[in-house]
């Protein structure tokens, strides 16, 4: 099918105009819909579907999408659909996903134009259900009109689960369906969620408010007040800490999550507070790149190598973890803001955090070849 490739940062996605009927065909619906008389029964989900079975719980919540609700807003949309003449029916864009990674073919002299392939398996839906619902009753009972409608869709390909979900969270975020102001807040209060992600949200959430913290009110997350400069995103945030408890040998787990959360916040606190005095003014200065989330994100990668080598013992480690980072003192003017892509090349921003990591432990001489190898 012909595609525009779109680029944004170190995003590729795609924009499609996909006949109704092929789409239809194309997708599947985590969620029951009804309209008069008819239904639409929501696909099953195998249990390793996280993103499906994510949406699915949310969407039962008290606070989603009930059955009551639905009807009523798909009916309102086909309703819409019935009526629209002169103005086109589905405006916006529905947002799809698939994890398969899909092939791009380039046409003629454009680079960004060409063929795309479909996925072997269906699309989830990671935004537009109730739009994409109303349009299957709609075709039901007016085919011919039906067909003559080009549904505007993004195409989201071979991305990680935590992507797919974490999009659908924002997205629903604003709108009076999800209040809950980000995933990560999400992950810390249902109790479905993976144990290690839970965790994860714990530590954001004690770098977030507790008040010994270097990075209290400087986690960008949506619903906060604090009209402090952000850092960082708190998913970008919570991607790393999940990294580093994924990583983090069975052998150092204690099965207390509360008491893990609070020793992996501890090590990030204390490894922050070493990093901006031998950083000096540099630390905060805004013709530096220290605390731009490419270099964060690198640096709770360091502190993970640390901790796993010099965590203890606690008392005195902010003192002991200040002298062992001292060639980060040399190593300042690299992180200058003019040329410092030119000074970290890589092909996007995942790479260049792996290389930033990389260089950064070796210089106080902690990580390992396979923790290099896996970034």
């Amino acid at each position: 099918m012909l595609a525009t490739r779109i680029r944004q940062k170190d995003g590729v996605f795609y924009f499609v105009g996909y006949p109704t009927e092929d789409l239809l065909q194309k997708v599947r619906f985590i969620s029951r819909f009804y309209s008069d008389g008819e239904k639409i029964a929501a696909d099953e989900l195998e249990q390793e579907d996280e993103v499906g079975q994510f949406i699915a719980r949310i969407e039962a919540t008290d606070q989603a999408f009930q059955r009551r609700i639905s009807k009523n807003k798909v009916t309102q949309i086909k309703n819409f659909y019935e009526t629209a003449v002169s103005q086109p029916p589905i405006p916006g864009t529905v947002l799809l996903f698939t994890a398969e990674r899909l092939r791009f073919e380039p046409h003629g002299d454009f680079d960004n134009v060409g063929n795309l392939e479909e996925p072997r398996s269906k699309y989830l839906i990671i935004d537009g259900q109730h739009r994409l619902a109303a349009l299957h009753f709609y075709r039901q009972q007016n085919p011919a009109d039906a067909a003559t409608i080009h549904v505007p869709c993004v195409i989201f390909d071979g991305r990680s689960e935590d992507f797919a979900t974490e999009m659908f969270v924002i997205i629903n975020s604003t709108p009076t369906r999800i209040n809950k102001s980000h995933l990560i807040d999400l992950y810390e209060r249902v109790s479905w969620a993976a144990p290690d992600k839970k965790l994860a949200a714990r530590v954001v959430e004690l770098l977030y408010s507790e008040t010994d913290s270097p990075l209290r009110y400087k986690i960008n997350r949506l619903g906060g007040r604090s009209k402090q400069e952000k850092w960082i995103l708190q998913a970008e945030l919570f991607n790393e800490i999940h990294r580093w408890i994924q990583q983090a040998p069975k052998t150092t787990k204690s099965g207390r999550p509360a008491r893990e959360a609070d020793l992996i916040y501890e090590a990030i606190r204390d490894f922050l507070k070493a990093s901006a005095a031998v950083f000096g003014e540099v630390w905060t200065s805004p013709s530096y790149m220290v605390t731009k989330p490419v270099t964060l994100k690198a640096m709770i990668r360091v502190a993970a190598d640390l901790a796993r080598v010099d965590a203890t013992p606690v008392d005195g480690r902010v003192k002991r973890w200040t002298a062992r980072l001292a060639p980060f003192t040399a190593m300042s003017r690299t992180f200058r803001s003019e040329g410092f892509y030119e000074r970290f090349p890589a092909k996007g921003q995942v790479e260049r955090v792996g290389r930033i990591h990389r260089e950064l432990s070796r210089a106080i001489g902690v990580g390992s070849k396979k923790e290099e190898e896996s970034d």
